[in-house]
């Protein structure tokens, strides 16, 4: 019999090791990529980004009045950062009190209207828990329902802060105005604003008192009209409210108290101003008293003559 023939040896194919791309993590509220990851880093602070996490409480004390509950309410609907909480106390233990409630609600700003005797409104705008925090006392009150203006904007949406000139001609106007940015400054990706901006907020000073207005941008949309980039020109401001006075009395060093940064010395108390009223008002009276005992004298220092004349026609 024939030898076999030698079959060729076959050739091994050998296949590159093709790297299968990596699964996403799984998590209790589904599938996470790596976008979300990213995400999630710029979230905890990870990232190397700057990303604004201010959030503001806002709270009242018991027994406010409605006008100044309303005008609190007012400045919840205008920023979309805060978080609203129940009334408190305002006692002299307010201050710790207000602290854990911030921390408690993981915000970094708290505003607190105080209404003392029903008719006085005292702001305090503080950061917690390392201050500086102010006190305002609060006039010339006008809440939206009040005042019915013309404008209308976007609920949600960032407001622009515009700040008058002289904000910058002394330490403590500049440290109220970047304490009034922070406060009032609504984050840029927060997740209750709208990503853009249609009304402004104006702080201007003026006799050392901050005015606060709320006006909106209205823009003209018909195609005829349209406004070109950078086109101020065309643009209008309308109020919307609400509209009120800050008289700042004392600058903190801490949150809620500390150390006395600055002290108003043109400020005056609104029981000192109902004192002096009542005083002028007394002093109007008492001149009355003294005008009619200086008649009684004169009286009697000068009677009357009797009337030659008053028994004539009594004959007849």
């Amino acid at each position: 019999m024939g030898k076999k023939r030698k079959q060729p040896e076959k050739e091994v194919s050998v296949k590159k090791e093709e790297t299968a791309p990596e699964r996403p993590k799984r998590t209790l509220l589904g599938w996470k990529d790596k976008d979300a990851e990213v995400e999630e880093k710029q979230h905890n602070g990870d990232s190397p980004f700057f990303r604004n996490k201010e959030k503001l409480l806002v709270t009242c004390s018991r027994r406010i009045s409605y006008r100044f509950r309303h005008l609190m309410l007012n400045m919840v609907s205008l920023l979309p950062h805060c978080k609203k909480d129940s009334k408190i106390e305002a006692k002299e233990s307010k201050g710790s009190t207000l602290n854990e409630l911030v921390e408690l609600k993981n915000c970094s700003s708290c505003l607190f209207f105080e209404c003392r005797k029903g008719k006085d409104l005292y702001l305090w705008a503080a950061k917690s828990p390392n201050g500086p925090s102010v006190k305002f006392l609060v006039d010339a009150v006008h809440t939206m329902e009040e005042l019915k203006l013309t404008g209308n904007h976007l609920k949600g949406s960032r407001p622009l802060l515009t700040f008058s000139s002289n904000f910058g001609k002394d330490a403590h106007w500049r440290m109220l105005k970047e304490l009034l940015i922070q406060t009032f400054g609504t984050p840029k990706d927060h997740r209750k604003a709208k990503p853009y901006h249609d009304h402004v907020f104006v702080f201007s000073l003026l006799d050392d008192h901050i005015w606060f207005r709320n006006y909106q941008i209205s823009v003209p949309h018909n195609e005829t009209d349209k406004v070109d980039r950078g086109g101020l020109d065309k643009m209008t401001l309308v109020e919307v409210g609400p509209r009120f006075c800050l008289n700042p009395i004392k600058i903190f060093a801490g949150s809620f108290g500390g150390p006395t940064l600055y002290d108003n010395p043109f400020y005056v108390s609104p029981n000192e101003r109902r004192a002096a009223d009542k005083r002028k008002k007394a002093g109007k009276y008492a001149l009355k008293v003294k005008a009619k005992t200086r008649r009684k004298a004169h009286e009697q220092d000068n009677p009357l003559q009797p009337d030659e004349y008053a028994d004539m026609w009594k004959g007849e």
